[in-house]
């Protein structure tokens, strides 16, 4: 089992930035992959970027340029960077685990608002 904190969601005006947290406990040697997922009222919940267990990323097309994930491997920890955020960033962050099992984790999501 594997448990996922997130943190770091709230409310910026466009142009802004925030950064996300996502804390990983409980069997952490099984997870190959980290990743963020958002979800927008109305929409599927999408990929925004991954993390392998050998440093790969991945993003999607629409954040490209403008967010970053990175981890830190003693803290067990993944971030997302997200600048120069727009409204249509506006979602339900969900951090998520993949492990060589083929399980997946999800965190319990955190609001981001970008409002002016």
């Amino acid at each position: 089992q594997v448990q996922l904190v997130e943190s770091g969601g709230g409310l910026v005006q466009p142009g802004g930035s925030l950064r996300l947290s996502c804390a990983a406990s409980g069997s952490i040697f099984s997870i190959y992959r980290r990743g963020w997922y958002r979800q927008a009222p109305g929409k599927q919940r999408e990929l925004v970027a991954s993390i392998t267990r050998g440093g790969s990323t991945n993003y999607a097309d629409s954040v490209k340029g403008r967010f970053t994930i990175s981890r830190d491997n003693a803290k067990n920890t993944v971030y997302l960077q997200m600048n120069s955020l727009e409204p249509e960033d506006t979602a339900v962050y969900y951090c998520n685990a993949a492990t060589w099992g083929r399980d997946e984790y999800w965190g319990q999501g955190t609001q981001v608002t970008v409002s002016s």
